[in-house]
């Protein structure tokens, strides 16, 4: 038989660690009575072999200089875990290594006390904000985007829905297209990665934007320019991880881009040769299949129409206040024009 509790009485800690364990990146940090952006740490949840195949764990991956031709290996596929010991790893080095920012010293037997944990009185609620009593949560993230109605902080389980597309998906796709435009950036994924979140925004008007696009020039100069209207095409500068520069975004200039194209690299002021690629509707297209994945043949609902399918399964009584009261959270939320065209 298990042993009694030993801990009755004993109030809970004072420092608590809030642990969000995404499939990308593990968010976690200490409660704090003044909450700062310093007080979250972001760790990315894998491992990572590099060239000379030493093998990195979780935060130390932030320490690496080198991306090229790195393999990656996550713990957590497509929203379920299937890798236990490689997420072992990952806490073991990020929670329990002394020297981390992270370090806790657990104490809880779950085995023993849990039951005595949840079982105990609630405390008195000291200046707590009460969640509000309908809720639409959308959550789009690395491995799927998942669309969650909450009534009185409870999930509705049957209107739970879920659309097989997140960032892996766009990142993939946003890697083949460039590997056939560009350069081979097949085994590139973290440099891919960073390029889509530096140069991809969801487009409000694709038709328009995409015709921009292909009538290049001719379409800026007979066309009149909106306002507040951004230029698409644009040009990426590769990270050149031997000096250290990371990737960032250039106004696109055709006459230098041509000069290039013929002397077939570029040196800045410092006289470090650059690498680039002159990006136009790869910038919209590879966001866009969060709103149809028909575009590359997924038999699946775009977002907007997934929420509609959420809110079917719900009584129409509740539909106005779900809707006054929706949260979007996930790195794909971060792209520019995401939260307008949702």
């Amino acid at each position: 038989m298990p042993r009694r509790s030993t801990i009755q009485g004993q109030s809970l800690p004072s420092k608590t660690l809030i642990v969000d364990n995404g499939a990308y990146t593990i968010k976690a940090g200490f409660t704090s009575s003044t909450p700062d952006t310093p007080d979250c740490h972001i760790i990315p949840n894998c491992l990572a072999r590099e060239r000379d195949k030493k093998v990195l764990v979780g935060a130390e991956i932030n320490s690496c200089r080198d991306y090229g031709e790195m393999a990656f290996r996550r713990p957590v596929e497509k929203g379920y875990l299937v890798n236990w010991e490689a997420e072992k790893a990952i806490w073991d080095s990020t929670f329990l290594d002394g020297k981390s920012k992270l370090h806790v010293s657990p104490s809880l037997n779950a085995y023993n006390d849990i039951q005595h944990l949840f079982g105990a009185p609630a405390r008195e609620a000291q200046g707590t904000a009460v969640p509000a009593e309908c809720m639409l949560v959308i959550d789009t993230g690395f491995s799927h985007s998942t669309v969650t109605p909450l009534y009185q902080g409870r999930p509705i389980q049957q209107a739970i829905r879920r659309l097989d597309i997140g960032g892996k998906l766009l990142t993939n796709y946003l890697k083949e297209m460039l590997s056939v435009r560009h350069y081979n950036l097949m085994s590139e994924t973290h440099l891919v990665n960073e390029a889509k979140e530096k140069i991809c925004f969801v487009s409000n008007d694709f038709k328009d934007d995409l015709e921009r696009v292909w009538q290049g020039g001719a379409a800026r100069s007979s066309r009149p320019k909106k306002e507040g209207e951004k230029e698409i095409v644009v040009d990426y500068i590769l990270p050149n991880y031997n000096s250290g520069t990371q990737g960032f975004l250039r106004p696109h200039d055709p006459s230098l881009a041509a000069r290039v194209k013929k002397m077939g690299a570029m040196a800045n002021p410092g006289g470090v040769v650059e690498d680039f690629m002159t990006l136009g509707n790869e910038r919209f297209v590879v966001p866009e299949l969060l709103f149809n994945p028909m575009d590359v043949g997924m038999r699946e609902a775009g977002l907007p129409e997934t929420v509609m399918q959420s809110l079917s399964g719900l009584p129409p009584g509740l539909w106005p206040a779900m809707l006054a009261n929706i949260v979007v959270v996930g790195g794909n939320c971060l792209m520019g024009g995401f939260m307008e065209r949702l």
